[in-house]
């Protein structure tokens, strides 16, 4: 299916890591029509190198930044879908380095009334320092080093995308959806703030909504580089806004791209179904 592309990554603060992320984009088999950093509140250096980058990429390269007021990656990417102009939405972060097929997979993969999760290869604390996936020989010793988790991922299969139901895996370092979907549901809830599930809250609601789930095992990868995890002192209650979206079966969240919509539950369950 042909259709315009955009990719939106999240980033804050890891200005060395976003480099070598937008690197990875330079050398795809497809390019994408636009690339969207949404930046949660970086300093000079981040805009330094998206800057720097947008004057030689070959696409559209579009920065948008919010103010740093903790952890709000449901906001600043509200803010980038606002932005975009295209058709489908690749999301992915600032620390996952794609496959050099990566675009291309997602495209082959793009239908109306689905949305793909993709998934990730997890690199180790050291190897994160120099990782390059050029070579899929490396990759394997990488492997048997143990330098690299999930690797099972390496085998090519594209096209191969069963589907999957329930959230158990939802995450935002690589997921696509159609954007008009996204502005039916009204984007990520913006109630959510720290971290931790955002996003499977946005796949709660576009179940709601109709959508189905792919899931590539074996394409359409990203290389998730190793940092620190984040604070996880707002998980308790993001659980409890997930359960709640779960259990009431709406689509639509209140606070997302458009603010304060008043929602009437039975009325957007029975949209959700159709």
């Amino acid at each position: 299916m042909s259709g315009s592309v955009s990719v939106i990554i999240t980033t804050y603060n890891n200005p060395e890591y976003l480099r070598r992320v937008l690197e990875g984009y330079t050398v795809q088999s497809t390019y994408p029509d636009e690339l969207i950093i949404a930046d949660d509140g970086s300093g000079g250096e981040t805009a330094d190198i998206v800057r720097l980058f947008a004057l030689r990429s070959p696409f559209t390269v579009r920065h948008v930044w919010q103010d740093d007021l903790g952890f709000r990656a449901a906001s600043i990417r509200n803010r980038a879908i606002k932005t975009s102009s295209a058709d489908y939405l690749i999301f992915s972060d600032g620390d996952c380095i794609p496959h050099r097929r990566f675009i291309e997979d997602h495209k082959r993969l793009m239908r109306p009334g689905w949305f793909v999760q993709g998934k990730r290869m997890l690199v180790g604390k050291e190897e994160s320092l120099k990782f390059n996936p050029a070579g899929a020989a490396g990759l394997v010793f990488k492997c048997i080093r143990g330098q690299l988790s999930g690797c099972h991922h390496i085998a090519r299969f594209p096209g191969f995308a069963p589907e999957k139901k329930g959230l158990r895996g939802i995450k935002t370092c690589n997921m696509a959806v159609f954007r008009a979907v996204l502005l039916k549901v009204n984007g990520f809830n913006e109630d959510f703030k720290g971290w931790g599930r955002e996003d499977a809250e946005l796949a709660a609601r576009l179940f709601a909504y109709g959508l189905r789930r792919k899931d590539p095992p074996f394409s359409a990868i990203v290389y998730h580089l190793w940092h620190e995890e984040n604070p996880r002192e707002s998980l308790a209650e993001n659980d409890r806004m997930l359960e709640e979206t779960v259990r009431s079966g709406v689509h639509i969240c209140a606070n997302g791209i458009r603010k304060n919509l008043a929602l009437n539950t039975r009325e957007s369950r029975q949209a959700g179904t159709k």
